[in-house]
């Protein structure tokens, strides 16, 4: 893909986050923090939420900024749980005895 196409879903990406978070707004801006980052999360692809991770988001509404911010240390927070459960050559992780 060109470059000029990332820009552009990038712009694209941007616009619907803002979008669902000015939809939000009226709920007080921690609630439509929180339900904006819900709302990313659980409906976007994630390539989508990869590439709004990898965006410019000083360019969003306050309350999208907020909320991709959350959900990608949230992510960060879950990968690392993960990482420290799975990791190689331990023993006493698996439930199945």
């Amino acid at each position: 893909m060109s470059e000029e196409h990332h820009a552009d879903t990038g712009a694209r990406l941007r616009r619907m986050a803002d979008q669902i978070a000015n939809n939000l707004r009226a709920r007080g801006h921690e609630e439509a923090v929180e339900e904006t980052a819900e709302h990313i999360w659980k409906f976007w692809d994630p390539r989508m939420k990869a590439k709004i991770f990898a965006d410019d988001l000083s360019q969003l509404t306050p309350i999208a900024r907020e909320a991709i911010e959350r959900i990608r240390r949230n992510a960060q927070d879950k990968d690392q749980a993960l990482e420290e459960f799975n990791s190689v050559g331990e023993t006493g992780h698996c439930d199945a005895g």
